[in-house]
């Protein structure tokens, strides 16, 4: 066709279906595909590599204006461009893919599936998927720079406020960027140092009532309405494990004739195995929970829906609300009242305390035995129980009636 028979946009624009398919030519080679749906698309004719004559789709219109696919078509005829096969194209897709943040993100998790409990997996994965995979998913992790992660961070720590959580995204990121260098799929990590450059968390610990603020507290506790968790809270004060730990225990993990709970590697935070020693209150706040609890369940504390899943991470918290205590007590703040008081206690036994609240350090073995101080402990928990009896009074129990 010659340029002054040439149609423009607004003469693309008008063109109508028909009963068939039908092709508008332009610039030789060029065409517009007409569709009976009315929907217009560039096509352009040439031979291939191997000298036979092929399609090559240049887009849709209006999207690919007219301009744009003569210039398109120009360069192929030319061979500035060259045509890519289909079988080119799905191995280009599946290398692109493979290079993906959101690839390389769910490589790493797969490292944690054997080492981090259910729960805590599932929650870590919606996490990622919340705050990194919208974001730099589609992204490929080699292009994304050290100055767009650290603005990235910077900008979700100052606007969500969440620094504990932003802490555990770096980690995550920065390790899944230390696997794809052992396999070697990357040259460098972005994320090494960021933490100099961030806000320094400067969080208060967790909020808790005063020693002797504790009669009225538990005395609520022991009237709340559901007698599971007003169990919960008070193994919470006499054991004072962190939350998510009680919440996750099952009974095969208790041995009353020993009189210890067995937290499995699984379970902890370190991820070493550790033994709570258990008071005289506990055991019988144990056995209470075991006469009214769903026999057939494995947990101590199943949900109201499935004898297989725990309670809500939410319930202890939701608890301590309904008896007045938002923003004063946190489930996780028994720990710090513990804590507090037993090292006033025991000014010179302060590694065994660090024991009782399981503070131990990574690459530390044998964390149920005498060398985690269990013995010394047996008579730091019970001391602790017997204070809370002073204090408070010991706790009756409503007979159980049998059915």
């Amino acid at each position: 066709m010659s340029r002054n028979k040439l149609l423009s946009d607004v003469a693309y624009a008008a063109l109508k279906a028909k009963d068939k398919e039908y092709r508008k030519a332009d610039i030789s080679g060029l065409y517009m595909k007409v569709q009976t749906s009315g929907k217009k698309s560039w096509q352009l004719r040439l031979k291939n590599n191997e000298g036979k004559w092929t399609w090559v789709g240049l887009g849709s219109y209006p999207e690919v204006s007219v301009k744009i696919a003569r210039s398109q078509a120009l360069k192929y005829q030319s061979g500035e461009l060259q045509i890519v096969t289909r079988a080119e194209r799905l191995k280009q897709a599946l290398c692109d893919e493979s290079e993906l943040f959101e690839n390389l993100m769910r490589d790493w998790i797969d490292t944690k599936k054997n080492t981090w409990d259910p729960a805590t997996f599932k929650k870590e994965v919606q996490s990622i998927e919340k705050h990194l995979l919208p974001v730099f998913g589609q992204r490929k992790y080699k292009d994304i720079t050290s100055g767009e992660w650290l603005e990235f961070f910077q900008t979700k720590q100052r606007e969500e406020k969440i620094l504990n959580r932003i802490e555990k995204l770096i980690s995550y990121c920065r390790n899944a960027y230390d696997l794809a260098l052992f396999k070697d799929k990357a040259h460098h990590n972005p994320l090494v140092g960021i933490g100099k450059f961030l806000d320094k968390d400067k969080s208060e610990p967790m909020k808790h009532v005063k020693k002797h603020e504790l009669p009225e507290m538990l005395q609520k506790i022991r009237n709340y309405s559901s007698e599971q968790i007003s169990i919960a809270l008070e193994l919470l004060i006499l054991m004072f494990p962190r939350p998510g730990e009680l919440r996750q225990a099952k009974w095969e993990h208790f041995d009353f004739e020993e009189r210890v709970w067995i937290r499995p590697g699984a379970m902890m935070k370190m991820g070493i195995e550790h033994g709570i020693p258990l008071s005289n209150q506990s055991i019988n706040l144990l056995k209470r929970l075991k006469a009214i609890s769903n026999r057939e369940s494995e947990y101590l504390f199943p949900a109201r829906d499935s004898v297989n899943k725990t309670i809500s991470n939410l319930t202890f918290n939701v608890a301590l609300n309904r008896l007045g205590y938002r923003g004063k007590q946190n489930p996780h703040g028994y720990r710090h009242i513990a804590s507090t008081e037993l090292n006033d206690l025991y000014s010179d036994k302060a590694q065994v305390i660090e024991s009782a609240l399981s503070h131990l350090k990574a690459g530390v073995k044998g964390a149920y035995d005498k060398g985690a101080h269990l013995r010394e402990r047996y008579e730091i928990m019970q001391n602790w129980a017997d204070q809370i009896d002073q204090l408070c009074g010991p706790r009756v129990f409503p007979k159980v009636h049998a059915s």
